[in-house]
């Protein structure tokens, strides 16, 4: 389109051309040579249209999103009106963390005409001005989801390593989760133990937000490397499997404790801190900081939970094939563990502390099979079910793709 600057220069230049026509005529024609006055009219300039303004307030720490639409000069009315439309139509304002950004749109007579809030990268809410009320249009971003190798070296935690890559500790935790039925971050990780992955990463444009799937994982150890290959068998959740197709979750976890560090091992003689003299000592104990969170390592019905003489507080689980499991010395149990409760592998059953006979925070964790104890760190507990025999082709090839993309990448 063109602009007035333009038009007006156009305007001259044909007039310009039709001037020195005439000339030319008059001057074939013997005609004397008078030029005509030519007068160019320039339009008006534009009447520059209102702008409009826009404003951004973040939520404060004990906010609602009331309070900071009044706090950015909204009418408390309209800020009523604004907030009953957005959680009407979908926006949950009880979600809304300190930081989150609202935008306000302002009209040049100072009235506010929308309101964005985006509780989250991929969604948003629009709240638009209209005669008849605060009409709320939902805004939705598609997740750019990119699929990269991460592979690193352990020297001292996984955690250190994954965070010297750049990466954060949601990746460790994906790790962990993996291979905990078979590898004890706790007691098995060693300086110079690697670690590649095929992952997911979740972009708005070209902000990293989160990470998507683990699509493959191999943690090397001592010579022993362990795969976790995802797959999705037919009617079934996401998991893992080995290269064999055989499901890396088993009965129970490796470990009641996500990090931490074993004090004092499986023996059946052992200095008693407390007591004296050399007992057996028929548990593993963890040593962490109190309050960290002990999980149940398998599912399981609630014996006992509460104070038991010298174990302090104690939580007593029952599980399938005879196994029990008992978590001594805790600060306190998890919500809702009493007995007869049900309780899932994972749960959070209490939480580590230093009851009853305890030289400091540590837990005292037992296993129990046909009630005699035994060494949790020997059991060959049962796994899980199997890649489907009618999907075991498909799952390898899967698999051996997954693994040379792996290996090309990022060899061992």
């Amino acid at each position: 389109m063109w602009s007035w600057t333009r038009l007006a220069l156009a305007v001259v230049a044909a007039l310009a051309l039709l001037s020195a026509g005439t000339l030319a005529y008059r001057w074939r024609a013997g005609a004397p040579i008078q030029p005509e006055p030519t007068t160019v009219v320039a339009p008006e300039p534009a009447t520059p249209a209102p702008r409009l303004r826009m404003q951004t307030v973040e939520l404060r720490r004990g906010d609602t999103l009331v309070k900071a639409l009044i706090r950015a000069g909204m009418e408390a009315r309209a800020a009523n009106q604004v907030a009953t439309a957005l959680a009407r139509d979908g926006l949950d304002l009880k979600r809304l963390r300190p930081r989150n950004a609202i935008e306000i749109t302002w009209s040049p007579a100072d009235t506010p005409t929308a309101v964005t809030v985006q509780p989250s990268p991929w969604l948003g809410y629009a709240a638009v001005a209209e005669e008849e009320g605060w009409t709320v249009k939902r805004l939705e971003t598609a997740p750019d989801v990119r699929v990269v190798t991460v592979q690193g070296r352990v020297e001292r935690s996984l955690f250190e390593a994954i965070d010297q890559i750049g990466e954060s500790a949601p990746l460790v935790l994906a790790v962990v989760n993996i291979f905990e039925w078979d590898f004890d971050f706790t007691a098995d990780t060693r300086t110079g133990d690697r670690f590649r992955l095929l992952v997911e990463k979740r972009y708005a444009g070209d902000t990293f937000v989160n990470y998507g799937r683990v699509l493959a994982a191999q943690y090397a150890s001592d010579k022993k490397v362990l795969t976790g290959i995802g797959w999705t068998p037919a009617r079934d959740r996401f998991a893992f499997y080995d290269l064999d197709g055989r499901s890396l979750r088993k009965s129970f976890l490796k470990s009641p404790l996500e990090f931490t560090r074993i004090t004092s091992g499986f023996t059946w003689a052992r200095p008693h801190p407390i007591l004296g003299g050399v007992r057996p000592h028929l548990a593993i104990d963890y040593g962490a900081p109190a309050g960290t969170p002990v999980r149940a390592v398998a599912d399981g019905v609630v014996l006992r939970a509460g104070w038991n003489g010298g174990n302090g507080i104690q939580v007593h689980l029952r599980h399938r094939a005879g196994y029990e499991t008992i978590y001594n010395h805790l600060s306190r149990v998890g919500a809702q563990v009493k007995p007869g409760a049900r309780v899932g592998q994972r749960q959070v059953i209490g939480y580590v502390g230093s009851t009853g006979l305890s030289t400091g925070p540590h837990l005292d964790y037992r296993v129990a099979k046909h009630g005699t104890f035994v060494n949790p760190f020997s059991e060959k507990f049962i796994p899980g079910d199997p890649i489907p025999a009618a999907e075991r082709a498909e799952f390898q090839r899967h698999a051996r793709d997954l693994t040379e993309r792996l290996g090309a990448v990022a060899p061992f």
